[in-house]
């Protein structure tokens, strides 16, 4: 019981710092930014696989389940917008326009 008391306190604490660390990063730097949560939801993936290769219980393999769903659409959702956004600064050809 401690250990989930203590995993929720530093789940809460992170949030935290990392909504404040966030909300105080400019715009111009929020696509590099989102390339490096892209990095930590790969470490997630990984964390999760691993967690998945050792015996667990029905609950662990459940949360596990939820943060691979979740992190796995922050990670396509993540390239999507980024790949989006790194369109936006390449120079149009002059015989495509419609």
């Amino acid at each position: 019981m401690s250990n989930l008391v203590l995993m929720v306190g530093v789940f809460v604490f992170s949030f935290v710092v990392g909504y404040f660390l966030i909300s105080r990063v400019p715009t111009l730097l929020h696509t590099p930014l989102m390339s490096m949560t892209n990095a930590i939801s790969a470490v997630t993936i990984l964390g999760v696989l691993i967690l998945f290769s050792v015996p667990s219980t029905r609950f662990e393999q459940m949360i596990g389940s939820v943060a691979l769903i979740m992190v796995t659409f922050n990670l396509v959702g993540g390239f999507t917008i980024t790949d989006r956004m790194l369109r936006m600064f390449k120079k149009k050809q002059e015989g495509n326009n419609p």
